[in-house]
């Protein structure tokens, strides 16, 4: 398919995608849409016009004007005035979102018709759930796009429908026990379901996407069956839900080079070139976690005094916070030398793919999660909220990859740096290291196994690109 065909009536089956205005929403959409232009199809990715400036500003080969091709398809980037230069919070910028969004997107979608290639399936991600509404509307199939483990959806699900019990302000610190997964904590359920849960806009729009599973013709999801076996075959007894990852490594995925960070990423790769096999310590909080001052002076000792070599990413803290720019202790650098690395943003899935790479030290977000097991990377667990601590409770307990640092904001204390050294010696050198490390490889294979011809999640890709095509030829 050429780009003069995207702008002509075309048999090909347009799939728009619909993003929340996030890095960590927008990356693994983005994946899905270069795997479905890569199976024929025109697929246009849409999110809120204050990510856009940004994704457009770090990166020089994304375009507006013309479709990118990718394998046998197209992929174009259409993004929408969100009537708003900064987000101050959040919570109201959600409920902001989608008081625009169904203004604006039907007249988008609208607008795809017009220039000749209508839509023929609406696919969204989490905090757009009534992008559904619109698809109904417009009598337009849709499908879910859920960013997270299949563990954290069935959270969701069986605290929406009040099928088992949660933590309440008068019983805070019950477990939970779900169906056909390990017994969670308190402080290790998705802390947006926890009573004291400060964002509440944000369950809202979560369990809006739960509310309108009905409405969805399937919930595609970035897991993979070997993954999550047995939540995943419960789940599917509750809901059509389709695992199809882990997306990034797909082939068809991997093999093109288009890329929506909202940083541009530093150079690093000569620098780890020159270190040994299995001698750095990756270090990344991702996109929207900020530690405390305090908290980065801990680690700093706690490199230095476990002598590791380190590559640690240190984002400068957005606008909208008062917060000032991480400092490292007076001196660091001088006893560091040339073991340790600092960049503002780095291109991680590069990254953890390199040999040098010992282990991760990971806010646990379902991306970084799945990017390290499929790369075959240890991880040093450092959840902070959401899911990033069931995530953790994973990686550590039932995955086996991993070592706890700490358990997030329900225990909101500073790890000390005698605690960082600790684990860090333990996750690099020892019997540890090696048993988490030979576990780590383990999943690492199973993930290629399940993007494979074959594979598990290439077969319900293929199952779902069947589904799009018959409905759009019935449509035609």
């Amino acid at each position: 398919m050429d780009s003069e065909s995207c702008n002509s009536l075309s048999p090909n089956p347009h799939v728009f995608l619909v993003s929340f205005a996030g890095q960590g929403h927008v990356n693994p959409l983005l994946r899905l849409g270069k795997l479905l232009a890569s199976n024929g199809l025109l697929v246009t990715l849409s999110a809120p016009e204050i990510i856009g400036a940004q994704i457009r500003k770090a990166n020089s080969n994304i375009s507006t004007d013309e479709p990118t091709p990718v394998g046998d398809g197209m992929i174009r980037f259409e993004f929408f005035d969100d009537e708003t230069e900064v987000i101050s919070d959040y919570d109201l910028y959600i409920l902001h979102l989608e008081f625009i969004g169904k203004q604006k997107l039907p007249e988008l979608i609208k607008k795809q018709e017009g220039e000749g290639r209508p839509v023929s399936c609406l696919i969204y991600s989490i905090f757009v759930p009534w992008v559904c509404d619109i698809a109904e509307t417009l009598h337009i199939p849709s499908a879910a796009f859920w960013i997270e483990s299949c563990a954290c959806f069935s959270a969701f699900y069986h605290y929406h429908h009040g099928l088992v019990p949660f933590p309440t302000q008068a019983e805070p610190q019950i477990d939970v026990q779900l169906p056909c997964m390990p017994v969670l904590m308190h402080d290790e359920i998705p802390s947006l379901l926890h009573p004291f849960n400060p964002k509440p806009v944000m369950i809202k729009a979560i369990l809006g996407q739960i509310k309108n599973l009905s409405k969805s013709i399937c919930i595609l999801m970035d897991t993979f069956q070997e993954l999550e076996d047995d939540v995943l075959d419960y789940m599917s007894k509750l809901c059509p839900v389709k695992p199809i990852g882990p997306l990034f490594i797909n082939p068809k995925v991997s093999s093109s080079n288009i890329s929506v960070d909202i940083l541009k990423a530093d150079d690093c790769m000569g620098w780890l070139d020159s270190k040994p096999p299995s001698s750095v310590v990756y270090i990344s909080f991702g996109s929207v976690v900020f530690l405390k001052q305090e908290q980065v002076t801990e680690i700093a000792y706690g490199l230095l005094n476990s002598g590791v070599s380190f590559l640690w990413v240190m984002k400068p803290p957005e606008k909208l916070y008062s917060s000032k720019p991480h400092v490292l202790p007076d001196g660091f650098w001088e006893k560091v030398g040339d073991k340790g690395k600092v960049v503002q943003w780095s291109p991680q899935q590069q990254v953890l793919a390199h040999p040098s790479i010992s282990c991760f030290l990971t806010h646990c977000g379902w991306n970084s999660t799945l990017e390290a097991l499929a790369s075959g990377v240890p991880v040093l667990a450092f959840p902070h909220w959401g899911d990033q601590v069931t995530n953790a409770k994973y990686l550590v307990d039932e995955f086996r990859v991993g070592i706890r640092m700490c358990r997030g904001v329900a225990e909101d204390k500073i790890i000390p740096k005698e605690e960082v050294e600790k684990c860090l010696v333990e996750a690099t050198c020892g019997p540890k290291a090696a048993e988490i490390k030979e576990s780590a490889l383990k999943w690492k294979k199973k993930a290629e196994e399940a993007v494979a011809l074959a594979g598990s999640s290439n077969q319900n890709m293929q199952d779902f690109l069947n589904q799009i095509i018959l409905r759009s030829k019935v449509k035609l």
